[in-house]
């Protein structure tokens, strides 16, 4: 008989109480080092966690929902002991809603097959409080507004609670209270008509498409950023033609294999030059302080199948332009494959949203908060530019900032977008 080993949560960084949203795992089910056992769910991330031996599943010690932390017990195993200590949680991109999350064996609190949230048959026995699926930060929300939330309907599919399901329940309590005194609720409280109610099917085919966990969390973000942040946009435009030049005769250097230089990469290296320059985009509101950072942690947007991330690159200020190169290849990467860690997510200081690959002559990026600037790229194009002469074809780079007007102004703006397009135009003033 093979000796029983208890298989705990990994190290996690500085998270704690995070929730479990999926157990892949089965009593008498046999595992291998490796496979995922538990999936955990922060505010900005999914991640799997490996077992770390491998054996025949004995007994499961947490249920959907429960908060786990580094340390806590997740399951028994009948194997051999592991050669090493637990390895980190492997990082994943959040599971999109098509996913089978919630196909295993799940808590004994869940409701039956076919049965709607929060009700029940006429003439069945009460039940007792249901388990209650939700992230740290919508349980924060629920107390804040002071909302049970075994009263709450869920609206994903594996019957958890999303942000968006509290301010619903919030809106028709709110709603219902005010009826009888015919006094509105909702967006007429805000003088807006209420969000229009369409049977689509009346018009011709539809097809219903669920959206990602991602995008639910990002749409939520960017409505939250887009209300509380006063935005403004600058725009500018910086003469890459030099650049460009030296970025095609370096690739055409590089050995087979090697990471290609992006513009992406000599970009991010320039703001930072810029927001060494100009610290005040490198700062964040912490209620009447302004705090500004002495450590320059770069975010960049990487689009995957399941909606948007952000990673960060990491003390940028101290990398070379090839390996902010290698840095964004790798960060990519693991962003495409599902495994990005909350740790690869976290610390940014400034981001930049590049649609350089794309196109687009400009754009209007929302802020990704705290930090209060974000910087937008599109497509570079060839233009005829006088130089005093004649025009002469020169390739152009529009450049799209939008800021807090809390923290900085107009003339700061436009200061920090001359500079970075100087930087642009010359990469020779990147070693002064």
């Amino acid at each position: 008989m093979g000796r029983l080993i208890e298989l705990v949560v990994p190290a996690l960084g500085d998270l704690a109480e995070v929730p479990v949203i999926d157990l892949p795992v089965t009593i008498g089910q046999t595992i291998r080092a490796g496979d995922p056992i538990a999936t955990l769910e922060s505010d900005k991330a999914a991640m799997d966690v490996p077992a770390s031996t491998g054996g025949v599943v004995t007994e499961l010690l947490v249920a959907l929902g429960d908060p786990v932390s580094e340390g806590s017990p997740l399951l028994r195993i009948e194997g051999v002991a592991p050669a090493a200590a637990s390895s980190p949680a492997r990082g994943g991109t959040p599971a999109s809603t098509d996913s089978p999350v919630g196909l295993h064996p799940r808590s004994r609190h869940d409701a039956p097959a076919g049965a709607a949230p929060g009700r029940r048959a006429a003439g069945d026995p009460p039940r007792p409080a249901r388990r209650v699926r939700a992230a740290p930060a919508v349980r924060r929300l629920a107390r804040e507004l002071g909302v049970a939330l075994d009263r709450v309907r869920p609206g994903e599919p594996a019957g958890r609670i999303a942000r968006e399901d509290i301010i619903a329940h919030v809106k028709a309590v709110m709603q219902a209270a005010a009826a009888p005194a015919g006094r509105a609720c909702g967006e007429a409280a805000l003088g807006l008509p209420p969000w229009p109610t369409i049977d689509f099917e009346k018009f011709g085919p539809v097809e219903r498409q669920p959206r990602s966990r991602i995008r639910k969390r990002s749409a939520a973000n960017l409505h939250r950023n887009w209300v509380t942040i006063p935005h403004v946009t600058n725009f500018d435009e910086a003469d890459i033609t030099d650049l460009e030049a030296f970025r095609v005769q370096i690739n055409r250097e590089k050995r087979e294999g090697d990471v290609k230089l992006s513009p992406l990469a000599f970009v991010i290296k320039a703001a930072v030059h810029a927001l060494q320059a100009l610290p005040a985009f490198n700062s964040s509101i912490d209620g009447d302080d302004v705090i500004v950072k002495h450590y320059w942690h770069i975010d960049f947007a990487a689009d995957t199948s399941g909606g948007l991330v952000v990673p960060v690159i990491r003390d940028a200020d101290r990398k070379s332009v090839a390996e902010i190169a290698r840095e964004c290849a790798r960060l990519a990467g693991l962003a495409r494959d599902g495994r990005l860690a909350p740790e690869h997510m976290t610390g940014g200081t400034f981001t930049v949203s590049s649609l350089g690959g794309i196109g687009g002559t400009g754009f209007t990026p929302i802020i990704n908060a705290p930090e209060v600037a974000i910087l937008g790229v599109t497509r570079g194009s060839l233009r005829p530019v006088w130089d005093g002469d004649a025009f002469r074809p020169r390739r152009i780079l529009p450049l799209c900032l939008s800021w807090d007007h809390r923290v900085v102004d107009g003339a700061a703006a436009a200061g920090f977008l001359a500079h970075l397009a100087r930087l642009l135009g010359d990469l020779r003033r990147l070693l002064v």
